[in-house]
């Protein structure tokens, strides 16, 4: 049974969402936890009494069990699939504090969050919950962004380095995501000049390529880009090929600072038009 986290706001990004996990996962048994978590700060920082206190997270309290409710009713109403139960979690904590304490208590292996705007990643994911769940829980996350439907992920994008170590987690990570749907994977390097990799890269470049070859024959193909920005490079890729999914790995810091980071992603598309699966170890 595959346990996944989906934070909640009861906005229509966090439905999407929801509604993204439920056509991915539409032939595996799962656990969906829906959590709202209302923000302790807010709450810690009214200037009253501490009764008085106590009695606006009782009121609060209610009108979010409420919310809750009936989110579980509208989810359960809507979606007739056997294989999926549904849970609601409350919670006054800080964000990630709350997130983290879940993780372990529900043994969550995937958070699915929906990004808010239309202008990139860089307004919205940089100090929002989005992107601190990415940077600071060791979790697998997948983030949709705002609007985009459901596709099949038949063609995935795997931008690289070849900087690290591909580990069992992350291969495992990976082949579940292309299991899902038979998809295939396009592993591309993007180098700012025609420099020859390094032994190490090289190194690592081999034991991916054959694992894909041994796991997925004839369904992957690798690629490498000359560009000075990254991000334009990953940008014409996913448009020429079509993608329908990025992955990238939490552990590749530097690439996915400049893919998801760079203070120019604001001005590139694919962050709002393609969902990335962000892989931790």
């Amino acid at each position: 049974m595959k346990n996944i986290l989906i934070p909640t706001d009861f906005s229509n990004n966090a439905w999407n969402a929801l509604k993204y996990a439920q056509q991915l996962f539409k032939n595996e048994n799962c656990n969906f936890y829906l959590l709202h978590i209302s923000d302790y700060l807010d709450i810690s920082e009214v200037s009253i009494h501490p009764e008085n206190r106590a009695n606006i997270i009782v009121q609060q309290t209610v009108l979010i069990k409420k919310q809750l409710n009936d989110l579980l009713k509208l989810v359960k109403t809507s979606s007739i699939n056997k294989k999926h139960n549904y849970h609601v979690l409350h919670d006054h904590d800080f964000f990630i504090e709350s997130i983290k304490k879940h993780l372990l208590e529900k043994k969550i292996s995937l958070i699915v969050m929906g990004t808010k705007g239309a202008s990139g990643l860089r307004k919205n994911i940089i100090g929002s919950n989005a992107g601190d769940v990415i940077t600071k829980v060791q979790c697998n996350a997948l983030i949709i962004p705002k609007g985009v439907g459901f596709s099949k992920p038949e063609e995935v994008a795997f931008p690289t380095d070849y900087n690290i170590f591909y580990s069992h987690n992350i291969l495992d990570a990976i082949s579940e995501i292309l299991l899902l749907n038979n998809g295939n994977i396009r592993v591309m390097n993007v180098s700012k000049t025609k420099s020859d990799l390094t032994q190490s890269q090289e190194e690592n470049k081999e034991y991916l390529s054959d694992f894909l070859n041994e796991r997925f024959p004839k369904k992957n193909s690798f690629h490498t880009i000359t560009n000075k920005k990254v991000t334009s490079a990953i940008q014409c890729f996913v448009e020429s090929r079509e993608v329908d999914m990025i992955i990238m790995v939490a552990k590749d810091l530097n690439l996915l600072q400049q893919v998801l980071f760079d203070s120019l992603v604001e001005k590139v598309s694919f962050h709002t038009t393609v969902p990335f699966f962000v892989v931790h170890e």
